[in-house]
């Protein structure tokens, strides 16, 4: 029966994506069309020669007809992976896209479990310890961290890491590494640099895409365990302020178990929410972290795209920015169905 309603609830969810995305698409095009029928002929103009030919792609791509016409077509174009052409990087945008995504990913990679595993034992900490040496000294932490702007704290961790000490270079890799990478001695099976360095048993290779990697995961982990910590906090107080844990308590149960048992995991679906979307994020790219680190990541990629006026680029980034969101979305509210069998029920 549990199953059944697992399943229920999960064949739901992801009919609601359908609208959902529809929404989502035809938001992101509602948009685009600011921009006149020439300006968005750039979505498919791949040579400068082409430009001589424009009222021939405005008329082959229904740019000057009705709106919902427009869409139907430009949806069309989408559904078949045609989300126009990149002149910024000079390549269709999906492939751009599966080109600069691995680098965001890696960081993800190792800086949301991070993030996420700090965030919630440092809010139970400061919660099972409220106003005490410990909650006052994790809460200035967290507002620390959190008013910290992440160009400053990268530029501070590159200037004194970097430049005093030598250690953890920007970029993705050295010189030496990135040569070795890029010739035929080494499979690329997943494009993030640790993963394949492994996987191809170059422990050296692993070792120097770990030390280019410190910096800017320390700078995301920093920044964003606040938020998570303080949600995670406060969940914890308001569970351990029921009458179900007073009860317990009353009982004899070790306050131990009453904490590890019953109220994190009733405290553990607000935590989900920021985690699911703090990964979303991340995910989308995290622009300032990755231009300070000279990381070429989806996020560095996206506003080089914006500043050279790249609008098939900038339309693909939020396409996918608003998939990586809805994924979320539904990923975090299948967890919740497990976290609290209850939720199934609505």
């Amino acid at each position: 029966m549990a199953a059944s309603g697992l399943r229920s609830y999960i064949i739901r969810r992801l009919l609601l994506l359908v609208p959902v995305l529809l929404g989502a698409t035809l938001l992101i095009f509602a948009v685009s069309q600011m921009f006149s029928p020439v300006e968005r002929a750039s979505l498919y103009v791949r040579d400068p020669k082409q430009l001589r030919n424009i009222d021939e792609i405005i008329k082959k791509y229904h740019l000057d007809d009705p709106f919902f016409i427009q869409f139907s077509h430009w949806l069309a174009e989408v559904l078949k992976g045609n989300l126009g052409w990149s002149k910024s990087v000079n390549m269709p945008v999906a492939r751009a896209i599966v080109e600069f995504l691995p680098a965001t990913a890696e960081l993800v990679l190792y800086a949301a479990p991070l993030t996420i595993f700090l965030g919630i034992k440092m809010g139970v900490l400061s919660a099972t310890h409220r106003d005490t040496p410990l909650d006052h000294a994790t809460r200035t932490l967290a507002i620390i961290g959190w008013s910290l702007p992440s160009f400053w704290l990268g530029i501070v961790l590159l200037a004194v890491f970097y430049g005093v000490f030598g250690l953890f270079p920007p970029g993705r890799l050295s010189v030496e590494a990135s040569i070795y990478v890029n010739s035929p001695n080494f499979i690329r099976y997943t494009k993030l640099n640790t993963i394949d360095a492994l996987l191809n048993g170059q422990f050296w290779i692993f070792v120097d895409a770990l030390k280019h990697l410190v910096l800017p995961v320390a700078t995301l982990v920093i920044i964003n365990i606040a938020l998570l910590m303080r949600i995670t906090r406060s969940s914890m107080l308001e569970e351990m302020s029921k009458l179900y844990v007073m009860m317990a308590r009353a009982k004899g149960l070790d306050d131990k178990v009453v904490v590890n048992k019953h109220v994190q995991r009733n405290a553990l679906i607000s935590a989900l929410t920021v985690s699911g979307l703090l990964t979303a994020s991340l995910l989308c790219g995290v622009v300032i972290t990755e231009t300070v680190f000279n990381y070429h990541g989806i996020g560095y990629w996206a506003v080089h795209a914006a500043i050279q006026l790249d609008i098939p680029a900038v339309l693909g980034f939020t396409l996918f920015s608003a998939l990586i969101f809805v994924a979320a979305n539904l990923i975090v509210d299948i967890m919740y169905a497990y976290v609290d069998p209850r939720i199934k029920l609505g």
